[in-house]
């Protein structure tokens, strides 16, 4: 019995130690009021800073050096982004190889987005791994879950992703698509909400 106090006081202690960030990443509701909640408004601020410094950027591999700032993270040679260029956290975000991002893509990235090699978003793609629950009493509260987009997908002009979302390796999703469930692997979506097409 005293060893189950044991565990159950480590996991407690463990659950506290962890960061805003990582609770969100772990699929963990955060309330507006959270004594840490400040801390996602200041990183937020920081990125900010260094978004309007990238965004005004004309050279490739000065916008890669911003974006491996923005992300904590090395961005390989073969990833292009076209500015302007739009997320709120960056830390959490995982760029593959050979990715290109258009202009004027949004990523809300605290729920964790990650991008696989091959991948082309088109011009306005939104990829929102954030949202609040539906509950009215609930509403000040963050929710999150992990966007993944898989190898050599291709999502569409104003294309919409919502958090938990997975997009499978080879698929399309067509252009005003917003999509809040998992596409299989070769397959095209399109539609609102998406609903798959065919098969490639």
């Amino acid at each position: 019995m005293r060893h189950d106090n044991r565990v159950t006081l480590r996991h407690k202690s463990l659950k506290m130690s962890a960061t805003i960030f990582e609770r969100l990443r772990n699929g963990e509701t955060v309330s507006f009021h959270d004594p840490e909640y400040n801390q996602i408004s200041e990183a937020c601020v920081a990125t900010k800073k260094l978004l309007l410094e990238m965004n005004t950027a004309s050279e490739p591999r000065k916008i890669r050096e911003m974006l491996a700032a923005i992300t904590g993270a090395i961005i390989d040679g073969t990833v292009t982004v076209f500015t302007p260029f739009h997320v709120n956290y960056g830390k959490n975000t995982q760029f593959g190889k050979n990715i290109f991002v258009n202009f004027d893509c949004t990523f809300l990235d605290l729920g964790g987005i990650q991008i696989d090699d091959d991948v082309m978003l088109a011009p306005g793609v939104k990829l929102l791994s954030e949202g609040h629950p539906t509950t009215a009493t609930e509403r000040q509260h963050l929710t999150a879950g992990k966007i993944h987009i898989k190898k050599n997908a291709w999502i569409g002009s104003n294309a919409v992703i919502l958090q938990g979302v997975t997009i499978g390796e080879n698929s399309v999703v067509a252009a005003g698509a917003i999509v809040s469930k998992d596409v299989p692997d070769n397959s095209i979506v399109g539609g609102i909400p998406a609903k798959i097409i065919k098969s490639i």
